[in-house]
């Protein structure tokens, strides 16, 4: 069954109950709509499209914020038979007409966020871009821009008769580029309705859950984590926002039961706490069942201090991938918590091995790359054969991560290999140490980097982001990494905010672009 079927069975069975609620705490804003509603919604974007000449194999880029139009558009899009192709909202526009050139867009449906970056590239898009839709306030639409009332109204309100099977290309999604240029991964029909099964069957959601949910939908990790809720016609919440403030009082006010966080949130929400800027006596948490978390590696300390504050918590993470469907190929397991650190163990329907350069299986605590098999894997790198072909080896995605597993068969992610430092012959895993360093009392967040050194090639260099109000020297930071292994060691100690993209990775080429040209190295 293709998402836009399970939608429609949802309408048909639940159909005057709640979908999505947005909130948008900074205008005190709430708005909401029904299964019925979703599904209309989608059908009106659906024959708009189609009326407009936009269908089967044509791509319909999707520029926007989180919002409540935005599910509805994308499952409008997969309706009329092409292919959602999702944008960063952090793309400049020279990373929009990139990605645009990949793609190749028949329509762009954007927001007034988007409206002087777009105009700017509009000329370089024309050839492409036949119909252009802007959602938002009218006062804020450029008059080369149809608003998306108009287009829903094109198509008369009829239901949208394309011709889709479960194996046609579904969404283009270029990958978060924290490596290097972004890449636009195919996605089916079936990888996206696997994701629908892997969710469920990992955090169990039933009917009276409801999913919170914070991270951008342009990404995979938030849309898949909802395919759970979607699956048994469950509600979720759009949040616009990420202060833990917001996440606290939406838990509380509309009975959240499950909540996807990245790691900065999850510390902000405990530094909060601990500060008494927030009292949990304030909110109704008891029905919180779950805090997961994904995206990026989680620090055992972080999970340790959570479940303190909320023993009550079940506790999952996610290992995913773009050109994985997103998270689940690897997970934890909400029973596992004595192994919290590793990423787990194969997901649902998933296979994982460690392998060495010839692709052979290492052996156990040997490091190796995540290599994962399964249903979810993409169909290719879009008009990128020599990558997918790297990429895709008798089934096998090699992910670019360094993991190793142990005796019990669980997975611990060690990094990524382009994140490897090698120092005087010797290979350092940053996670380590990050997790280490986060351990510390007064540190917030920690990114690990390698800095070249004319002895050693690189060195081992610490961005430490401390907690408001907290200071450290860097005598005392070096004195406590002498618990570390001597050529694990920092050599350098910078305190300094630590980036991370809007889906919680560490943004590690800033970093080390940054103090490169700083003259630190």
């Amino acid at each position: 069954m293709i998402i836009t079927q399970i939608l429609e069975r949802n309408a048909r069975l639940y159909g005057d109950d709640t979908a999505l609620i947005e909130r948008e705490p900074e205008r005190a804003g709430r708005r909401r709509i029904t299964w019925a509603e979703f599904d209309r919604q989608a059908d009106a974007v659906a024959a708009g499209l189609l009326k407009m000449g936009v269908g089967r194999n044509d791509r319909v880029a999707q520029l926007m914020m989180n919002c409540l139009e935005w599910l509805p558009i994308y499952f409008g899009i997969l309706k009329a038979g092409a292919w959602a192709a999702p944008m960063n909202f952090r793309f400049s526009a020279s990373d929009i007409a990139a990605c645009a050139r990949i793609a190749e867009p028949r329509a762009m449906i954007f927001g007034p966020e988007f409206v002087e970056r777009l105009g700017r590239i509009k000329p370089d898009l024309d050839s492409a871009v036949t119909t252009w839709i802007f959602v938002g306030p009218e006062k804020d639409r450029p008059e080369w821009a149809m608003p998306l009332a108009d287009l829903m109204a094109t198509g008369g309100g009829a239901r949208p008769d394309a011709d889709i099977s479960l194996m046609d290309p579904a969404g283009l999604y270029f990958t978060s580029g924290t490596t290097g240029k972004p890449k636009a991964v195919l996605l089916t029909h079936r990888n996206l309705e696997f994701a629908c099964y892997v969710e469920n069957r990992h955090h169990l959601q039933s009917r009276s859950d409801n999913f919170l949910c914070i991270p951008p939908l342009y990404h995979t990790g938030a849309k898949m984590h909802w395919f759970g809720n979607l699956m048994v016609g469950a509600p979720a919440v759009i949040l616009r926002g990420v202060k833990p403030e917001w996440i606290l009082e939406a838990i509380s006010q509309e009975a959240v039961t499950v909540v996807w966080l990245l790691v900065p949130w999850a510390h902000d929400i405990l530094i909060a706490i601990e500060s008494g800027r927030i009292d949990l006596n304030d909110y109704r948490l008891a029905q919180w069942r779950l805090m997961h978390i994904g995206a990026q590696p989680v620090p055992p300390s972080l999970i340790r201090k959570w479940k303190q504050v909320f023993p009550h918590h079940q506790y999952d993470t996610n290992y995913g991938l773009t050109e994985a469907t997103g998270p689940g190929c690897v997970h934890l397991g909400m029973e596992s918590l004595h192994k919290v650190g590793a990423i787990g163990t194969p997901g649902f329907d998933w296979e994982c091995r460690v392998v060495d350069t010839d692709l052979k299986p290492v052996q156990n605590e040997t490091p190796g790359e995540l290599a994962v098999r399964g249903p979810g894997v993409m169909r290719e790198y879009y008009k990128d054969p020599e990558a997918t072909a790297a990429a895709i080896v008798d089934g096998w995605l090699l992910t670019g991560d360094v993991a190793r597993a142990d005796a019990d068969g669980f997975i611990w992610l060690v990094d990524r290999k382009k994140d490897v430092i090698i120092t005087g012959g010797e290979n350092i895993y940053p996670v380590e140490i990050e997790d280490f360093i986060m351990e510390h009392e007064d540190a917030q967040d920690v990114a690990v980097i390698g800095l070249p050194d004319e002895r050693l090639g690189e060195i081992v260099s610490a961005v430490i982001q401390l907690k408001p109000g907290r200071s450290v020297s860097t005598e005392e930071m070096l004195e406590f990494c002498k618990g570390l292994p001597r050529y694990k060691r920092p050599r350098r100690i910078f305190f300094d905010e630590v980036p991370r993209n809007p889906t919680g990775k560490i943004e590690k080429p800033t970093l080390r672009k940054r103090y490169r040209e700083a003259g630190l190295n």
